[in-house]
């Protein structure tokens, strides 16, 4: 029953008092055990995740956050920063990248294409490369896939710490050919990957532009989000025999979220996840966020609004509030979303429930029908009314 689910789902939620559009508050819920038991200044990392988190302020040049910072983490997509680098490396004094390579760097940036990371790992020798970047940026704790895995760039070992040096290096010591080429496409991360994962989860989904992401996900997930219902994403190979003993887990599904924050790239934020084996993404996308949003982020602007828990899988975030209305993106089973407003709109029903109010998501552009939004009323409590159905 729906109000079964609701009810289950707001026992997972998180809620904090919160600025609202007009100067309104939230009512804040009870906190989980995670959030009563941190203090405010702490990363707040959710039961059953293991993380590596390093916040850099690069006005002040001190951290302002470190948690297990250079703890070893399979790179996921993360790798991919360093596969560009290292492509970008020595290629004359104006750094021109050919059209040809143009087409494959900028949606393995933006989109995470992983074809075109397959093309340079393959093409220029594969962990030679992670080698090659390690001794020219100095980092302490990033190694090659282990023995067995040498055509997986994503089992390449990276730390929090370490995707903090790539950063500085990128926005302190690279040509600026190089340093806006990459930083560029990563601001236009889209929140469709090439593999339909809607990936603006972490610092994407936390703070308000600018922001630079270079995201990571690496396991089995049930998708949806981005492209049709049902599938499922590829399932990396179980770790052999002789893996098992490698210093880097192969096993529980990696969730990364990496880039810079505010104006000027003012703070690097680098926060490494793994996951219970058999989590779901939109559980995964979530408990990221959480931790995300806990931390101490110089320069970062959090975006006004309520975090509410959803229900019902393949969920459609519209343009507009009504089913007629384009479809932005669909949400990951269970997932948090921010509500900024809400308004009336289409009535939906999914029997025995009715609902005419939708909640109009910032983080996406869009609206969701509150039918599906864990709450016990129609209208969200202490949510005021879009000023128009359209913000």
């Amino acid at each position: 029953m729906r109000t079964l689910l609701r009810g289950a789902a707001a026992l997972a939620t998180v809620v904090t008092i919160v600025s609202l559009p007009g100067g309104a508050t939230a009512v804040p819920r009870p906190a989980t055990a995670v959030e009563a038991g941190r203090s405010a200044e702490a990363a707040q990392i959710p039961d059953g995740v293991t993380a590596g988190v390093a916040v850099f302020d690069r006005r002040t040049g001190t951290f302002t956050e470190q948690v297990d910072e250079d703890a070893q983490f399979r790179s996921a997509s993360v790798v991919k920063l360093l596969l560009a680098l290292d492509f970008l490396w020595d290629r004359g004094p104006d750094h021109t990248v050919p059209e040809s390579d143009r087409a494959l760097l900028e949606p393995m940036l933006r989109s995470s294409r992983d074809d075109a990371a397959d093309h340079y790992w393959s093409e220029y020798g594969g962990p030679a490369i992670i080698d090659r970047m390690s001794a020219r940026l100095g980092l302490r704790d990033t190694a090659p896939p282990p023995a067995g895995y040498e055509g997986y760039w994503g089992y390449t070992a990276l730390s929090a710490r370490d995707t903090v040096a790539i950063y500085r290096y990128l926005l302190d010591k690279a040509p600026a050919p190089v340093r806006d080429f990459v930083m560029d496409n990563l601001r236009r991360s889209t929140r469709c990957a090439s593999d339909r994962f809607d990936q603006h989860f972490g610092i994407a989904g936390s703070f308000e532009r600018p922001w630079a992401v270079k995201q990571g996900w690496s396991g089995k997930y049930a998708k949806g989000t981005c492209g049709a219902s049902g599938t499922t994403a590829a399932a990396a190979p179980a770790p052999a025999p002789a893996a098992k003993a490698a210093a880097v887990d192969l096993t529980r599904p990696a969730l990364h979220t990496t880039g810079t924050v505010g104006a000027d790239d003012r703070a690097i934020v680098a926060v490494l996840t793994l996951h219970p084996v058999g989590t779901s993404y939109g559980k995964a996308y979530t408990d990221l966020g959480r931790l995300t949003r806990s931390l101490n982020v110089p320069g970062g602007v959090r975006p006004s609004g309520t975090w509410f828990g959803t229900w019902g899988e393949f969920v459609n975030v519209r343009k507009g509030p009504g089913t007629g209305d384009g479809r932005v993106t669909q949400l990951p089973a269970g997932v948090e979303v921010l509500v900024g407003c809400q308004v009336r709109g289409q009535v939906v029903s999914v029997p025995p429930y009715t609902n005419e109010w939708w909640a109009y998501l910032p983080q996406y552009g869009g609206y969701l029908s509150n039918i599906y939004i864990s709450s016990p009323d129609n209208r969200l409590p202490n949510v005021p009314e879009c000023g128009s159905p359209r913000p």
